[in-house]
């Protein structure tokens, strides 16, 4: 048996040996083949161009490089900015910054191609796109949780002031905004720009609530669910609905086409009416009987949660509002004590504040330069813009609240939160920019304005409310509204 064994075993041997060397000559013999035959043609890249240029540069290598860079230089500033008493967001936002043409691109800007590649070498820039829709992926999913996080029996008391506050840090910024224009406009555009369109644009820049870095600056100290909070969630989210609509407006008076506008501020009205009217009891009975079966959460019901999210930031994006308020108005819908809520919160909220959500605040950081204000005379007007930014957003907020019966106190602390502008005015920003309706200059000053008045939120929030012993008092009595323990 053991002879028999191993003449199998070398028969078997000899037997692959041939068939690779039978294989490997056949391919030899049709290729020398072909070749006596004529049969040669031009290369791929000589007859489609486009493929020599896509091929030149490794999208999934530069979006890995760029990503693990964020995160972890993100992560270190955002250490450093939480010692000094700032939210990790201005870390991450300034790693951004540091990663970009502000800082490595003025130092080594082949270092800094390693990660965006420039025009010559990525044309059509497939990495930058690549790296912005994982970044909107990321907000998209953190505002989704905000939503699921606020606590609307809070909202219901304090409806009144919300749409008071919301409707005055919308109305005096835009109009001071305005005003500015009139000493702005001679001096940082030309006649090539309309008036009309560089002043109603100015307004709506002046009008803007960062969202996402308020929502995160809430959370970062466990306030997301105090009564202040929640008015300053709701008022932002209000807010920066109707600078949308109003961009848009600014937008259609720019290209000439005002109807889309119209369609903008009417698609809004109907989509906020059907998710509160129709979708939120069809989910509020769908998730109850989720909680109530037996079997407990079953996949597809996270699956089914995962297609509404994109779905409804999809609509807000085909509307025009930008498709972090559908996923936020779809949290809102949910029932916060379900499990479906529970589940999403547990597994979803650290891979979208550590791998995703950095992504986003980076990534926008790395697209804006600001680096290039030259001279004292420019410096102090993006000082007068500042001002003037700071003044209507914390003055109108801040005289709203009181009047609508917060104290002094509340309404100061709503005020700086409302003044935090953040990223979503970079956005704004560069849609400006795009259309030519602001000078890169002005664009460079409200970039700074942006920074400044975000920046500056932390401290003065700390210093307005003594964060500690309003945090733990206003923490436990909305803990014990809700129902919530923890971080809720």
């Amino acid at each position: 048996m053991g002879t028999v064994s191993r003449r199998s075993y070398a028969v078997g041997i000899l037997f692959y040996l041939g068939l690779l060397v039978a294989g490997f000559a056949t391919v030899l013999g049709v290729l020398q083949l072909g070749n006596e035959w004529g049969l040669t043609g031009t290369t791929s890249t000589e007859t489609h161009p486009e493929l020599k240029s896509s091929s030149s540069v490794d999208v999934v290598f530069h979006v890995l490089v760029t990503l693990a860079s964020v995160i972890f230089l993100g992560s270190i500033f955002g250490r450093l900015c939480r010692y000094i008493g700032q939210p990790p967001v201005i870390g991450e936002v300034i790693a951004g910054l540091s990663l970009g043409p502000s800082l490595l691109g003025a130092i080594n800007p082949d270092l800094m191609d390693l990660l965006i590649p420039s025009q010559i070498v990525d044309p059509k820039s497939a990495v930058a796109t690549s790296l912005k829709v994982i970044a909107q992926l990321g907000v998209i999913l953190y505002m989704f949780l905000v939503g699921l996080e606020l606590n609307a029996a809070q909202l219901k008391h304090k409806a009144h002031a919300a749409v008071a506050i919301s409707h005055a840090s919308i109305v005096v910024p835009f109009t001071l905004g305005t005003i500015l224009s009139l000493w702005l406009y001679p001096m940082l555009s030309d006649r090539d720009v309309s008036f009309v369109s560089f002043a109603l644009f100015l307004g709506v820049a002046m009008s803007i609530t960062a969202f996402p870095v308020l929502a995160r600056i809430l959370t970062d100290r466990n306030l997301q669910n105090t009564p202040v909070g929640t008015v300053a969630l709701s008022c932002a989210a209000a807010d920066d609905v109707t600078a949308w609509c109003l961009l848009s407006l600014v937008v259609g008076v720019a290209k000439a086409n005002v109807g889309n506008a119209a369609f903008v501020v009417g698609g809004a009205i109907v989509f906020i009416l059907m998710i509160f009217f129709i979708v939120r009891p069809l989910l509020i009975r769908y998730v109850r009987i989720m909680d109530q079966s037996e079997r407990g959460l079953q996949p597809y019901a996270i699956v089914s949660v995962y297609v509404m999210i994109l779905g409804s930031a999809a609509v807000t994006e085909w509307i025009g509002i930008h498709a972090i308020f559908g996923a936020f108005l779809l949290g809102v819908t949910i029932p916060s004590d379900s499990s479906i809520a529970k589940s999403f919160q547990s597994k979803l909220k650290e891979p979208v504040t550590v791998l995703l959500l950095p992504a986003f605040f980076a990534y926008t950081g790395m697209r804006t330069e600001i680096g290039l204000l030259n001279d004292w005379n420019q410096w102090m007007v993006c000082l007068v813009i500042i001002l003037v930014a700071t003044l209507g957003k914390f003055g109108g907020t801040a005289l709203a609240a009181r009047y609508s019966g917060e104290s002094w106190r509340e309404a100061s602390i709503l005020g700086m939160l409302m003044n935090t502008r953040g990223l979503m005015e970079l956005i704004v920003l560069n849609i400006g920019l795009d259309l030519g309706v602001i000078s890169p200059t002005l664009f460079a000053m409200m970039v700074i304005m942006a920074l400044v008045t975000t920046i500056t939120t932390a401290p003065v929030l700390y210093f307005l409310s003594r964060m500690d012993d309003f945090s733990k008092d206003d923490i436990a009595k909305a803990n014990n509204d809700s129902g919530l323990t923890g971080e809720g």
